[in-house]
């Protein structure tokens, strides 16, 4: 098992992608604790799916973008396994949001995708890393996403946080590296979730332009998330991994 022994906290684990992540990493090995803000059904779901498979999971309310949350989230998961190892900034602001010119978006709704996207994944950061320097070892794995490279029509909050996520990626590329603490990110293209779904209607999603020729599923990003969360990763640090079929490159 890659991860055995190994202490991950996922953000945003209710479903589709967190749920992906946090069963994966329990899969090889860690113990995992995930985190929502508010939709606690489907976070006891992603607890039971990892206890069906022989994991050890619990799982924490929080809002990413409020530090004393974040705080208590990194307390309360060193405080159940002892240490931690991983964290998986995955909570995203996504589901519901409208596509609309950018002179038409609501500057609330500005505000909310920039505090949980980029504030939300700084606060994390900054939550988990005491725990992560004393021990002199950590990853750290953000969530950016393939339209920050492609651009997207309508979806101007969303894309420019997902380039605040890489900025902050690199950013403290630089300061956690003398920790031996590792920061990376992962970039998906459009993928089959449940917020996907409520987006647009993924039968008309044009799979032309993507050489694999098929939608992505959240399965296609674990593989990648458990490589940076890895020992395998070790001399990986500030860097973006494009999942998203080939649709861009760089």
């Amino acid at each position: 098992m890659r991860l055995k022994d190994k202490v991950a906290i996922v953000t945003g684990g209710a479903k589709g992608l967190g749920r992906a992540f946090a069963l994966k990493m329990a899969a090889e090995g860690a113990r995992v604790m995930v985190v929502t803000r508010k939709d606690m059904d489907n976070l006891k779901e992603t607890v039971k799916r990892i206890e069906d498979i022989g994991g050890k999971a619990s799982m924490f309310q929080a809002d990413v973008s409020r530090e004393t949350d974040t705080l208590a989230m990194a307390r309360e998961a060193a405080d159940i396994f002892g240490k931690i190892d991983i964290l998986v900034n995955n909570a995203a602001i996504y589901d519901g949001i409208k596509l609309k010119p950018f002179y038409e978006i609501d500057l609330a709704e500005w505000d909310l995708v920039m505090a949980v996207h980029v504030k939300g994944a700084f606060l994390a950061a900054r939550a988990v890393f005491p725990y992560m320097k004393d021990q002199g070892y950590g990853k750290i794995i953000n969530l950016a996403s393939e339209v920050f490279f492609t651009g997207s029509q309508g979806f101007a909050q969303y894309v420019s946080s997902k380039g605040g996520i890489i900025g902050l990626t690199r950013a403290l590329a630089v300061e956690l590296g003398p920790y031996n603490i590792c920061i990376n990110c992962v970039a998906p293209g459009f993928t089959d979730t449940e917020a996907s779904r409520g987006l647009a209607d993924l039968s008309k999603y044009d799979t032309t332009r993507t050489p694999l020729r098929r939608l992505e599923k959240p399965e296609d990003l674990t593989g990648a998330a458990l490589f940076l969360a890895s020992a395998e990763s070790d001399f990986i640090t500030g860097q973006t991994l494009l999942v998203d079929g080939g649709r861009a490159m760089h």
